[in-house]
């Protein structure tokens, strides 16, 4: 398979199509994610209740990702994309009714911010799986980056245009947007085919069978595991990071709302550079080789910010959009491997498995980062969280078992190979 025919569009225009109508979405999602936590903020005052509103998005992520994983590669992933954007837009159309009559309470929205969350963790498994089965595997690290410019775009966009729609318009309004991005996102689904994988063979196994299957493909490919857990020990170590962000820019830096949202806004201007140039270069030949460089530099310069003068705030909005170009490459670049390597049939409930490992980490790295931050001060956090991550991608680089985790070509993957090639002409 080589990149010669890639001009001929055979399979740009069915993907780029449904891409484009996911990526609407995403900022909508974004925007009344926004609204969202933003009516809490003004409603309640309550540092707790915005917590919870974070836990309604982690949990379900940690707990029922493993099992819509499974589902997932049961069922058609078409179909199981088109019922999770339907169904979030049902959920919208019900809290839209309850602000219309007045009748919102924060328990509703709590509950509808969980809902979303689970559907999410159907939805986010579907598309990644029917990503591998219509892109021809040397542009998925490509395809990678182009997600990761999407993401940061979004977060550029959403939170500003968020605001500026609460400000003219009624929340059951704002919240009407998400619908019009969610039909976007639909529509192309409902005419454009989806690959699916062959499931014809042995009897489906008990669901539990099946998530065993998805863990034993990642217990059987050397080096997996510890890729995973590094990304792990990156959650658990550098995501609380972000979350201090705003105490780093009022106690260190002397600064106020403009300082954090300037450099929020560099770290997504960041996130869409370094995922647009991901899509321009697909990364190296050995992918783990970008994720890996990618996870030094991003663990560099989260040290580096937690070292920083107070009277460098220029440096430290620089640092902020590295962060986010080296988040993008990373999360690029892993992704397209896995999607390369792990076997169709079973990329649901594997990335899921993934998916909920590494988010785990997540409150257990804030459990730690508060009283550690309060007791030693915010600027410790960066230097704890950042100096063992670069100490461990230093080791990381230096095993073979590591470099070399693509070169092992696992059950089926050869075979999906193949058939990806076949279905993409000219690619």
């Amino acid at each position: 398979m080589d990149g010669s025919g890639v001009g001929t569009g055979s399979w740009k225009r069915g993907f780029f199509t449904i891409w484009g109508g996911q990526a609407f979405s995403l900022v909508g999602s974004g925007l009344v994610q926004f609204a969202l936590v933003w009516w809490l903020t003004v409603e309640t005052g309550s540092a707790t209740v915005l917590a919870l509103g974070t836990l309604m998005g982690v949990l379900p992520q940690i707990v029922i990702a493993p099992w819509a994983g499974a589902y997932v590669d049961r069922w058609n992933r078409r179909l199981t994309m088109i019922g999770a954007d339907s169904l979030i837009a049902l959920l919208t159309v019900l809290l839209m009714l309850a602000f219309l009559w007045g009748a919102a309470e924060v328990w509703m929205l709590l509950l509808v911010m969980f809902g979303r969350a689970t559907l999410a963790g159907f939805h986010w498994p579907a598309m990644q799986a029917a990503t591998s089965m219509m892109v021809p595997e040397q542009h998925l690290g490509r395809v990678g980056g182009l997600n990761q410019a999407m993401y940061g775009l979004s977060n550029v966009i959403a939170a500003p245009a968020g605001a500026v729609l609460i400000a003219l318009f009624p929340m059951w309004a704002v919240l009407s947007v998400d619908l019009v991005t969610a039909l976007m996102a639909i529509a192309p689904l409902l005419v454009i085919p989806v690959p699916e994988p062959d499931r014809k063979g042995a009897p489906k196994p008990s669901l539990l069978g099946e998530m065993r299957e998805g863990l034993a493909f990642l217990r059987g490919w050397k080096g997996a595991l510890l890729v995973i857990v590094l990304y792990m020990v990156a959650n658990l170590l550098l995501s609380p990071a972000f979350s201090l962000l705003p105490l780093l820019v009022i106690d260190h830096f002397q600064g106020g709302a403009g300082e954090y949202a300037t450099m929020e806004a560099l770290a997504g201007i960041g996130m869409l550079v370094g995922g647009m140039a991901l899509g321009v270069w697909g990364g190296s030949r050995r992918r783990t080789w970008t994720m890996l460089a990618s996870t030094l530099a991003l663990s560099l310069a989260i040290t580096a910010l937690g070292i920083v003068p107070a009277e460098l705030l220029p440096l430290a909005y620089v640092l902020s959009g590295a962060i986010g170009a080296t988040l993008s490459l990373v999360n690029g670049s892993m992704m397209a491997m896995m999607q390369a390597s792990v076997p169709f049939a079973i990329q649901g409930r594997v990335f899921a498995l993934i998916s909920a490992g590494v988010t785990a980490m997540m409150p257990a790295g804030l459990l730690m980062a508060g009283p550690l931050g309060d007791a030693l001060g915010v600027r410790a956090w960066y230097l704890i969280a950042g100096i063992p991550m670069t100490l461990l991608t230093l080791v990381y680089m230096a095993s073979p078992t590591v470099v070399h985790l693509e070169d092992q070509v696992m059950d089926g993957s050869a075979k999906d190979a193949k058939e990806r090639d076949e279905r993409s002409p000219g690619a």
